[in-house]
């Protein structure tokens, strides 16, 4: 429509509307000059005005209380028909006139408020309504995407923002054993005792903050068995960014968890085998240190059994002798119970250890095999070695497994100077690193991993499980182990190890 029709418009409105109000006060007086017009007159005129007030707004109305108090004036007030009245009626007139008005703004400020009443109350039902909308096509799309998963095998549910669920899959009721329509309705962590892996009003911090979460659960099932989940969370927004509901999926992680425990088990046990074939190599050095107390223990005691047969018994070396029993009978004590912490199949147990106490019994157990084997046994021990974190009888068994390693390899060397080195000094803030140097065979640059392979040797009666095991303790530890080859004869195997547990 072009801007001339427009005015032409408005004009004709507004003539129309000031029209009504003057035929309004016509009606007015043309019913009050044919009713009883000495006991009613102005009520009509105020019905007149409060209706073009209402119908046609402020201007109109206040025309209609002027045309009304100027047809009062002429046509009732004497002289009738005329303007000219008693200056005695002229309060009246005026009241009539003020109250005319007052009853003209209230009902056009009273229509204003009706309608923009109204108009607010539409605006806020289209606004209810279009949310209404807008969340039956988020719950329904949802419901359908939801569906499509109905035919996998994971666990899916949808549940809104007070946690109720809202859609549960076939996946979740073969996973949990509730049917879809006991399910649908509750609080899925109230139904599936969920136990969370943080507060739950961090997680959904998470959740609201980034629109997803995942993590690992723990849901127990209709008969009462417990399952650990994959958990993963996604939040479900509208078309103004705010949350509707949270779709959930659940893949089973217990029979994973099951084969990392049974393959610790079995790691443990193994690790345990081969502590004892490590230890069945040193057969020969351990009888020999037994031996020796063993032997000293009966050359005391035939000496002290001669001292006493003597014609004047000679209770001084008598007693020194039993003093040598009792020492060599504790020294060989100290070999067996070294032994024993070795051999023993414990469960881990972690703590802060002294790493030089550690080395020096790793060194008694196997000095007798170094003398044997004239080699030159050398510890390297900083000042400020600080404790490390570990399983003291896990330790003494990487430890252990490389100093015979060294000693084997050193054996296969015909000539040469023998010489094994312990190093242990700090690496880093939180690290410790300890070395076991050797002048052996060494190390070929092309089998420096094939080493800490499982089943993977050199020697010809071994089983190739040492230092596999051993880097797999270690690896347990925070740290790691590997070896470095020599420019010149031998080779050294080292390993760090944490101060501290690791975070996490």
């Amino acid at each position: 429509m072009s801007k001339p029709d427009m005015l032409v418009r408005r004009a004709f409105a507004t003539v129309l509307t000031y029209g009504l109000a003057c035929m309004s006060v016509a009606v007015a007086l043309l019913v009050t000059l044919l009713s009883r017009p000495n006991e009613l007159v102005t009520p009509v005129f105020f019905l007149a005005i409060m209706l073009r007030a209402w119908f046609g707004g402020t201007g109109p109305g206040l025309l209609a209380a002027l045309l009304a108090t100027l047809a009062i004036a002429y046509y009732f007030l004497p002289p009738p028909y005329s303007l000219q009245f008693d200056p005695a009626n002229v309060p009246h007139l005026l009241v009539f006139f003020l109250a005319a008005v007052l009853v003209s703004s209230w009902s056009a400020a009273r229509k204003r408020a009706e309608t923009l009443l109204r108009r607010a109350r539409d605006a806020q039902e289209a606004k209810v309504q279009e949310r209404t909308a807008d969340l039956n096509q988020a719950n329904e799309t949802l419901r359908e995407r939801a569906d499509l998963l109905d035919l996998t095998h994971d666990t899916v549910f949808v549940r809104d923002l007070r946690d109720v669920i809202t859609y549960w899959n076939h996946g979740a009721v073969e996973r949990y054993g509730w049917p879809k329509a006991e399910a649908v309705g509750q609080v899925s962590h109230a139904l599936l005792q969920t136990i969370f892996p943080a507060p739950l009003e961090e997680i959904h911090a998470e959740l609201l903050g980034r629109g997803r979460w995942e993590g690992e659960l723990v849901h127990t099932k209709r008969d009462s068995t417990q399952v650990v989940v994959a958990s993963r969370w996604a939040l479900q927004r509208d078309a103004q960014g705010s949350p509707l509901a949270i779709l959930e999926t659940n893949n089973d992680l217990t029979e994973r968890k099951r084969a990392e425990e049974a393959l610790q088990q079995a790691q443990t046990e193994l690790a345990h085998v081969t502590r004892v074939l490590t230890l069945g190599e040193l057969a020969a050095s351990i009888a020999h240190e037994i031996n020796q107390p063993l032997a000293a223990i009966v050359t005391n005691g035939s000496a002290g059994l001669r001292w006493l047969a003597g014609a004047t018994p000679s209770l001084d070396d008598t007693r020194e002798a039993l003093q040598c029993i009792i020492d060599d009978g504790q020294r060989a004590s100290e070999v067996i119970t070294r032994i024993r912490a070795l051999l023993r199949n414990t469960a881990t147990e972690k703590g802060r250890l002294d790493l030089p106490p550690l080395v020096y019994e790793i060194v008694r157990l196997t000095q007798p095999e170094c003398v044997r084997q004239r080699v030159t046994l050398r510890l390297e021990m900083a000042a400020d070695l600080p404790p490390v974190w570990g399983d003291r009888v896990q330790l003494q068994q990487v430890l252990l497994n490389l100093v015979l390693n060294a000693l084997e390899a050193m054996a296969r060397v015909a000539q040469g100077r023998r010489a094994l080195v312990i190093r242990a000094r700090p690496e880093t803030v939180d690290t410790v690193l300890v070395a076991v140097e050797d002048t052996g065979v060494g190390i070929a640059p092309e089998h420096l991993d094939q080493i800490f392979t499982a089943f993977y040797t050199t020697k010809a009666q071994g089983l190739g499980m040492g230092l596999a095991i051993s880097r797999t303790l270690i690896e347990q530890h925070g740290g790691r182990l590997w070896a470095v080859p020599h420019d010149g004869p031998g080779a050294t195997v080292q390993f760090t190890l944490r101060t501290a547990p690791a975070a996490g």
